[in-house]
């Protein structure tokens, strides 16, 4: 689900004309799978129950190194448009578009706004070089995103794809 959920983010940032680089949520902010089916309103409501609106803020190499080593503590989160391997719980081999990361370079992320503002401990996302929020709801989002699968068609199949790897 938090692929899914990711991949949705970043497709809004290119919706909203500001696309990003990466795409950032927290296992906690995901409140639910959706399950094999028919996907209703209330199933997105419930993987996404929060009033929280789209954020996309301009980061440097070295805060997306701070965003690595954060995600590598936790266990891993949801991402999108960045890999990395964790190895007794800090990060190496990361890279950003399929690209090894820059230190001297700034990034976009697209998140949310409880995240920008510091939540569930990301006090570095409130020292970002730039940050732009949206009136829309990431929850609208995931719709937008679920919506164009059907539009066009096709199955959502969510899978995991070795975006974070957890190395024994």
């Amino acid at each position: 689900m938090g692929n899914f959920f990711t991949q949705a983010l970043l497709v809004a940032s290119e919706k909203i004309n500001n696309k990003a680089d990466i795409a950032f949520a927290t296992k906690g902010g995901i409140r639910n799978e959706i399950k094999a089916g028919d996907i209703t309103v209330e199933s997105v409501f419930e993987v996404m129950p929060f009033e929280n609106q789209l954020t996309v803020m301009e980061l440097s190499g070295e805060q997306i190194e701070q965003l690595a080593n954060f995600i590598a503590a936790t266990g891993g989160q949801p991402v999108s448009g960045i890999t990395l391997s964790i190895q007794d719980k800090k990060p190496i081999n990361i890279q950003v578009q399929g690209k090894d990361i820059d230190k001297n370079k700034t990034y976009k992320v697209v998140t949310y706004d409880y995240l920008a503002n510091g939540g569930d401990n990301l006090d570095l996302f409130t020292h970002a070089l730039k940050r732009t929020d949206y009136p829309q709801k990431v929850r609208e989002s995931l719709m937008d995103y679920i919506s164009s699968f059907t539009k066009n068609g096709q199955k959502i199949n969510m899978q995991l794809d070795g975006r974070v790897k957890i190395i024994k």
